[in-house]
């Protein structure tokens, strides 16, 4: 999937993606290839990314918005 994580001041992670995990209102959630359209508000906590290269990544954030949109494509708007 491809992945954009967003804050105010800069990209923090911009490519593809195998996972993204993170915490919103409603619970974690684990967002995959293909996964269906979501909107959802995060909550303070870490969010995870798994990229292509099996590398991982760890961003902490303390509020935010999540977007999972048609075509495999994620964004993230954060604050950290």
């Amino acid at each position: 999937m491809k992945l954009s994580i967003y804050s105010l001041k800069k990209v923090l992670f911009q490519g593809q993606a195998q996972m993204l995990n993170c915490q919103t209102v409603m619970g974690e959630i684990t967002i995959l290839d293909n996964h269906e359209t979501f909107i959802g508000v995060l909550k303070p906590g870490v969010a995870k990314v798994v990229d292509s290269a099996q590398k991982e990544h760890f961003f902490e954030i303390t509020s935010g918005f999540l977007e999972v949109r048609e075509g495999n494509e994620v964004r993230c708007i954060v604050e950290v």
